[in-house]
């Protein structure tokens, strides 16, 4: 599946101008969800690309496809020929594998069409408490902005990927929507990723709290988001949807995930 959207190719001054026009625009009003994204594209391609790496190689969702997936006593008589000259290459051809990442292989994507069936699991799923995130907020997963300066197929993927599993994360951590929520989240996803762009949004949120948030951010949120986010299994790599009918307790003890506990009382939101 191609990621929609039509992408835009761009030099590197143009990249440039694309990443200062954005970041600015996102400083004055961080609603703006397109900025925020283009600013992740023409400033995080080394970050895409090293994520690209890792889900290529993770053990997480692979799949095993045999070169011959026939019964051994039903190939035919050209092969059994080579077989019997070649006697090891019999158990290469009966269960030789090839080994390949089923995010990058399917490509899930993180839309109304194929994620609508988690409204429906028992409350003590993960499939359910996302459901709950989304619903409470009245969010809809059809609402990232499109990828549109990757280069290339995988990359613009990775980065639709990266945008599209920000709610699970949000639903894992159990951090809210606000300003300090979103800045700690920002810090996980640095970990994570290492996308400048995730260290300019705290950068930026930071900047917008007052004295009391920012108090509150970096005494308790921001430690606990820099401890989780290097805790955590790799993030990037998971194939969440095959997960949402799993106890969301079990989900997070398996992927090293700690929510973030309850602030101080005498701290304001």
């Amino acid at each position: 599946m191609i990621v929609e959207g039509a992408r835009i190719r761009l030099n590197l001054w143009q990249k440039a101008a694309v990443a200062v026009g954005s970041a600015v625009g996102a400083l004055l009003d961080p609603r703006r969800a397109d900025l925020i994204a283009a600013l992740g594209e023409t400033t995080g391609k080394p970050a895409f690309e090293s994520v690209l790496e890792r889900m290529k190689r993770s053990p997480e969702g692979r799949i095993k496809r045999q070169l011959f997936p026939v019964p051994s006593d039903e190939i035919r008589p050209w092969k059994t020929l080579v077989l019997e000259i070649f006697p090891m290459l019999s158990c290469w051809l009966a269960i030789s594998i090839s080994l390949l990442s089923a995010v990058l292989l399917e490509r899930p994507r993180v839309i109304s069409a194929k994620v609508g069936h988690a409204w429906d699991l028992p409350p003590n799923t993960f499939g359910a408490a996302y459901a709950r995130f989304m619903g409470s907020r009245n969010f809809s997963p059809d609402d990232r902005p499109p990828v549109r300066f990757m280069d290339t197929d995988e990359l613009a993927y990775v980065a639709m990927r990266a945008r599209e599993v920000h709610d699970f994360w949000h639903t894992l951590f159990d951090l809210p929507t606000n300003l300090i929520g979103e800045s700690a989240l920002k810090v996980i996803e640095f970990k994570q990723m290492y996308l400048p762009m995730c260290l300019l949004s705290v950068i930026g949120g930071t900047a917008r709290f007052n004295e009391k948030q920012r108090t509150l951010f970096f005494q308790h949120y921001f430690p606990w988001a820099v401890r989780a986010g290097t805790q955590s299994t790799d993030l990037m790599c998971l194939y969440y949807e095959k997960h949402f009918d799993e106890d969301l307790d079990d989900v997070r003890r398996k992927w090293g995930i700690v929510p973030v506990s309850a602030p101080p009382k005498q701290n304001v939101k």
